[in-house]
């Protein structure tokens, strides 16, 4: 688990005082690599490279948790309006928001600032 004074200030920013990434400039936008995205502070599993989708909206896109129990969503009414926060179940960070826009097997977007996600990479083997 990282300890907040390992985090960069946009990484602490985003994840502990619920900030969000400039749109279209995460490191995890346009990455097609395979793996599993992971929790940047305590490693927890959260989406699968399988899941995530162009959204054309500037931040990395999932349709589906990797496993639904990992995250935690909560009503957020911030800044006039209604949304769901999508924290981490493990650590409580902010990640980003879940929306009822996505693509048509779950209608889910799961908008995550990739400043909250490390990506393990798949075996190539």
């Amino acid at each position: 688990m990282k300890k907040d004074e390992e985090l960069t200030p946009e990484e602490f920013h985003v994840l502990k005082e619920k900030g969000t990434e400039a749109a279209f400039s995460g490191e995890y936008l346009h990455t097609k690599k395979k793996g599993m995205y992971v929790c940047k502070v305590c490693g927890n599993e959260l989406f699968s490279s399988e899941a995530k989708f162009d959204s054309g909206t500037g931040w990395p896109s999932f349709d589906d948790a990797a496993n639904r129990e990992n995250v935690i969503l909560e009503e957020d009414d911030s800044f006039g309006m209604k949304r769901t926060e999508v924290k981490c179940a493990r650590c409580h960070s902010h990640l980003g928001h879940v929306f009822d826009d996505g693509p048509a097997s779950t209608g889910k977007r799961y908008c995550i600032n990739s400043v909250c996600l490390d990506l393990q990479e798949q075996s190539t083997d």
